[in-house]
């Protein structure tokens, strides 16, 4: 596989307007050919949905899902540009594959990495320095080890860094993109809630032998 430079990405990214790791990745995809890495851009979507992603969208729908049992359930709010989107049947089944994928994904807080406070960055951070592995290691090295670890951590704690429940193949975000292109306007994730049946309630702990033996006056 051919190396990638940064002058490659910048140059492709110049020409499609798409992310810079899209980019890179495409790149290496065709192997440093920048009209094939611009062809598999396109087959992605990626150039179209980078061109959609800062209008606004400011409609959409509250999905919901239920898991079987009922014991987990999700809410969650996926933003379009116009009603008539909205309404399509591709987009309401995307919203809820989304809100299915919320339900298995029980590390998942937050829909994106920019959406992490910066106190949650710092004491990932503190926690990750502090690592047993890394004590006899140069500071320089250390933190490039250090920022590698946290940038998959709290990719971790992302919905659109998860591999798609349905098709491992590609992320969340790589399903949004594709169906941006296919649809013709923004979709955002806008926020999303989990509920686990019981989570929080401090449930009252029984030795049952002590309980029978209690109610029949015996001895445990």
């Amino acid at each position: 596989m051919a190396e990638i430079s940064a002058k490659q990405v910048k140059e492709l990214r110049d020409k499609t307007n798409a992310g810079m790791m899209d980019c890179k990745k495409a790149l290496k995809e065709s192997d440093g050919d920048i009209a094939k890495a611009m062809e598999w851009l396109r087959q992605k979507g990626i150039t179209s949905a980078e061109k959609k992603a800062g209008r606004v969208a400011a409609e959409g729908i509250v999905e919901s899902y239920i898991h079987t049992g009922g014991r987990i359930g999700v809410i969650v709010e996926v933003n379009c540009e116009t009603d008539f989107v909205a309404r399509r049947e591709d987009f309401q089944a995307l919203a809820k594959n989304i809100a299915m994928q919320i339900a298995a994904c029980p590390n998942v807080e937050y829909v994106k990495v920019s959406d992490i406070p910066q106190e949650i960055v710092a004491e990932e951070k503190a926690i990750e320095m502090g690592r047993d592995d890394l004590g006899n290691k140069p500071d320089n090295i250390k933190e490039k080890i250090v920022e590698g670890r946290i940038q998959k951590r709290l990719g971790e704690m992302c919905l659109l860094s998860q591999p798609y429940v349905r098709d491992q193949s590609v992320t969340v975000e790589e399903l949004i993109t594709q169906q941006v292109a296919k649809i013709g306007e923004n979709i955002q994730v806008r926020r999303f809630s989990r509920f686990i049946l019981g989570e929080g309630i401090e449930k009252e702990e029984t030795n049952f032998a002590e309980e029978v033996a209690a109610q029949t006056g015996g001895a445990v």
